[in-house]
């Protein structure tokens, strides 16, 4: 349950702690703001993913579905800063497919909720796999962390990429290769 006029006193309590003014023209409204921002930001949080990809279509298709450049963005839960990037999917349907769209929704519910990169690859990855049943999937994710382009390392553009497979492309590493490949684009 969103409580947003509890995130609301708590950014004006951080807007004191910090030295400011919470009431100066500039800040007074910002704690509303920064609640309104969260609401979209977590907004993934109980959504079930797997009920997007519900609504699939028979089809004798068996060869690879990739879908590229997914753009995402999500808040790392360690230091409560964004991340973003793309998200690469690709399955071999086992009778079944589905829209594109639906898996870009599916992105979208996992990533909006307080995450690390590793386990957002894993979640995709499994909720593709246990709502089609595809022979095998595969997900890539690049992605940009604030964490470490703004405060520690500080060394924008650095890329993160983390991937992970299901079914038989666990079993063939030609099939996985061929796979990644066309996620990337080469």
């Amino acid at each position: 349950m969103f409580q947003k006029e509890v995130i609301r006193k708590a950014i004006y309590s951080i807007i004191k702690a910090i030295g400011e003014n919470p009431e100066r023209e500039g800040l007074k409204d910002t704690p509303d703001r920064v609640a309104k921002m969260y609401a979209d930001l977590f907004s993934g949080i109980g959504e079930d993913p797997a009920s997007v990809l519900a609504t699939n279509f028979e089809e004798k298709y068996e060869e690879f579905v990739t879908i590229r450049n997914i753009p995402f963005s999500s808040i790392c839960e360690h230091h409560f800063l964004p991340f973003f990037g793309s998200a690469y999917i690709g399955y071999i349907p086992n009778g079944k497919v589905v829209g594109a769209s639906k898996l870009a929704r599916v992105v979208d519910i996992i990533a909006h909720r307080p995450q690390i990169q590793e386990r957002l690859t894993q979640q995709l990855a499994d909720t593709i796999y246990e709502a089609i049943n595809p022979k095998g999937v595969g997900v890539l994710i690049e992605a940009e962390h604030m964490c470490m382009s703004i405060r520690g390392v500080k060394k924008p553009g650095m890329l993160v990429v983390t991937s992970s497979i299901r079914g038989e492309l666990t079993n063939k590493a030609a099939n996985s290769t061929d796979l990644f490949k066309l996620l990337k684009g080469s």
